[in-house]
């Protein structure tokens, strides 16, 4: 989760490409808060294991507009 901020998805997307590059925006679901200001995002993946989860976490939480890696 995080800002509603222009690139945000796209941003978001990139990192996941990065860990798992067969990760592609048809296995991403982008659900807008009640007034806007924040968008929740669910990208389905098939993780290798918990290192890769650790680092995928990691980076997402460089992005600025992130507030909550799950």
């Amino acid at each position: 989760m995080g800002e509603a901020v222009d690139g945000f998805e796209l941003q978001v997307l990139a990192i996941f490409q990065r860990h798992a590059p067969d990760t592609c925006d048809e296995h991403m679901v982008a659900r807008p808060s009640a007034k806007g200001n924040y968008m929740a995002l669910t990208i389905t993946m098939e993780a290798t294991g918990l290192e890769q989860l650790e680092l995928l976490f990691a980076d997402l939480k460089t992005l600025p507009a992130v507030k909550l890696v799950l």
